[in-house]
């Protein structure tokens, strides 16, 4: 089977205008989505053809030959050095605002055009047909002929985090132009509809993590009141299953089995809204929420859980703000070295203290009543009190941590290896170290009032974010030395 089909081929153009650069990248992918398509659709009802179906990424290119004079303080939507830089895309529907502002930003601080065109990256068949709700890709075997011979599959071996993680190599001296290829984000997106049990599409830029399903009720309840409010800037509310309801007494049909991450999101029409999603319990989860949500770029994700709390002078229901982390959940070992520091990011950590200081009505030395700053342990064994207590308490002790969980560190360091601004305010459960175990009935009418508390301080400081300019917001601290131009 030597014969490739594809479709008609398009010549690149340039542009300068990146509306109609985008515009121009939903065409191609247009394209490419039809015929592939069609041609699956054809072969799944006539039998396979005799010749190759290939269709491919659109992609965006730029070249300069001189170094951008951009404002110092921008950490995004410039090129570091001269070169010829390129991405290739998906889903400019879904992504349009953001391709429209980062190409935007290219072909304003280096007053060039922007090229759009084909890639040479083949279109995997199974993301092409995601699209239509009428298709499945059989699994191997189950059709009549052998997929991959008469259509491209998806190739691990160039779906990797490369770019993110600092070790990719530029083929034919082509730099990446985004933290994402392709490939990589619609690896995600069908990742993401599988856990959650929501559309990519439904995600907005603010996402709560949570470890508890306890705090659903309490956002599904605080999204009713928000659609109540004419004047909330919210237009809906999306639970599990994409059931979205836009009248605030509307009822949301429980589903007979939860996804393995619930996921609801209260939306603004231009994707300002805050997403909350419960990650269940290990660092496994909030590795895998994080590594698929990253591809839709969010503006801030925040950990808002349950901890336990080390010290005797804490109380259940106290909070814990997190201004370091003790990394022992292990999970990303390999794709973010443990010496790597996860500095506190001084937007969120502001945002988040008076997010506390308004729901409590408490500030200055008062708050500490109620609220600790101090290190975050993660770890990765739910049942650390187990085992000797000589060495996990004493390097508890040496860390000066104040609370231990599974699932913040992990969070706070995918943020800081994707680049998305991250941060974790806690909510103490038990205090193991002080016989105070997670027990049944030893929950307190303070502590049951702190959950409610708890979200709305998370919600609050999300808001407080949404006010803050993006350069502001996306610093210069989570950028490295040679930087993708995308955010």
């Amino acid at each position: 089977m030597s014969e490739i089909q594809s479709p008609d081929p398009v010549e690149p153009q340039d542009f300068t205008v990146a509306k109609e650069a985008v515009a121009h990248l939903c065409a191609l992918y247009s394209q490419a989505t039809e015929f592939l398509t069609q041609r699956f659709r054809d072969a799944m009802q006539n039998g396979a053809p005799d010749h190759r179906i290939r269709a491919f990424y659109p992609e965006v290119r730029i070249t300069t030959s001189s170094y951008a004079q951009v404002d110092t303080r921008l950490s995004f939507g410039h090129i570091v050095a001269p070169g010829t830089y390129a991405t290739t895309i998906t889903r400019p529907d879904l992504f349009n605002n953001y391709l429209t502002q980062q190409i935007g930003l290219l072909i304003r601080n280096h007053s060039l055009p922007v090229t759009i065109g084909m890639s040479d990256t083949p279109m995997p068949v199974h993301f092409a047909v995601a699209q239509d709700a009428g298709l499945t890709v059989p699994q191997q075997g189950a059709a009549d002929f052998i997929l991959r011979d008469v259509f491209d599959v998806p190739d691990l071996a160039t779906t990797n985090d490369d770019i993110v993680n600092g070790t990719h190599v530029a083929a034919n001296g082509t730099g990446p132009l985004s933290l994402f290829t392709a490939q990589r984000i619609d690896y995600s997106l069908a990742r993401l509809s599988h856990y959650t049990a929501t559309d990519p599409a439904h995600f907005q830029n603010h996402v709560l993590f949570t470890n508890y399903q306890i705090y659903v009720s309490e956002f599904e309840a605080y999204a009713r009141t928000q659609l109540a409010e004419p004047d909330s800037g919210y237009c809906s509310f999306v639970s599990t299953h994409n059931i979205e309801i836009t009248d605030p007494d509307a009822p949301i049909e429980q589903p007979l089995k939860l996804p393995q991450m619930p996921t609801y999101h209260l939306k603004r029409p231009d994707g300002s809204g805050i997403t909350l999603v419960n990650i269940g319990v290990g660092p496994s989860n909030a590795k895998t929420a994080t590594d698929h949500i990253a591809v839709l770029r969010p503006h801030a994700w925040l950990m808002v859980g349950h901890c336990a709390g080390l010290r005797n002078s804490q109380a259940l229901g106290d909070f814990v703000l997190a201004h370091a982390y003790l990394r022992e959940d292990h999970v990303l070992d390999d794709d973010l070295p443990v010496w790597t520091p996860i500095p506190a990011l001084a937007e969120i950590q502001i945002a988040l203290e008076q997010a506390v200081a308004e729901v409590t009505k408490l500030d200055g030395f008062d708050l500490k009543r109620i609220m600790r700053t101090g290190t975050v342990a993660t770890i990765d064994n739910r049942n650390w009190e187990l085992r000797d207590q000589s060495g996990p308490v004493q390097r508890l002790s040496q860390s000066r941590s104040i609370a231990l969980d599974m699932e913040s560190a992990t969070i706070a360091a995918n943020g800081y290896r994707f680049r998305v601004p991250y941060g974790t305010l806690l909510c103490v459960s038990d205090k193991p170290l002080h016989g105070e175990l997670k027990l049944p009935g030893m929950a307190s009418d303070f502590y049951n009032t702190q959950v409610s508390r708890h979200l709305s301080i998370g919600i609050r400081a999300m808001e407080s974010l949404r006010n803050m300019p993006l350069e502001r917001l996306h610093s210069r601290k989570l950028r490295s030395f040679d930087e993708t131009a995308f955010l």
